[in-house]
């Protein structure tokens, strides 16, 4: 009765020896929540960006639809500045983080994103 007893609690203690192994992480790695994200099938974010109305001449337009923002770059690809809106006005900075223009928006838009 005792070696049975004895060989039990051994092989306990080894199996949950490499349950605790295998749990420090020598599996192969989880995808971190970046990574599920870009590979998910869920809508993307989406943005009215039809109110700002101001486009520097010449630059290209990329929308920023998870921080509600416009990023303007010149034709060879350099940052110019951006656009956001800030309460109920669209703020336009230049390249160097400087107001350029603000845009007051009217105070039915206000209420709806």
């Amino acid at each position: 009765m005792r070696r049975i007893l004895t060989s039990t609690l051994a092989v306990l203690a080894l199996t949950g020896t490499a349950v605790a192994q295998d749990a420090d992480g020598d599996g192969p790695k989880k995808p971190d929540m970046h990574e599920l994200y870009r590979n998910s099938s869920l809508p993307r974010s989406h943005a009215d960006f039809s109110r700002f109305t101001y486009r520097p001449p010449g630059d290209k337009v990329i929308e920023q639809p998870d921080a509600f923002r416009l990023l303007f770059r010149t034709r060879d690809g350099q940052p110019d500045g951006y656009a956001e809106r800030r309460g109920n006005a669209v703020i336009y900075y230049d390249r160097y983080g400087k107001v350029t223009h603000v845009q007051p928006l009217p105070e039915d838009d206000t209420a709806s994103n």
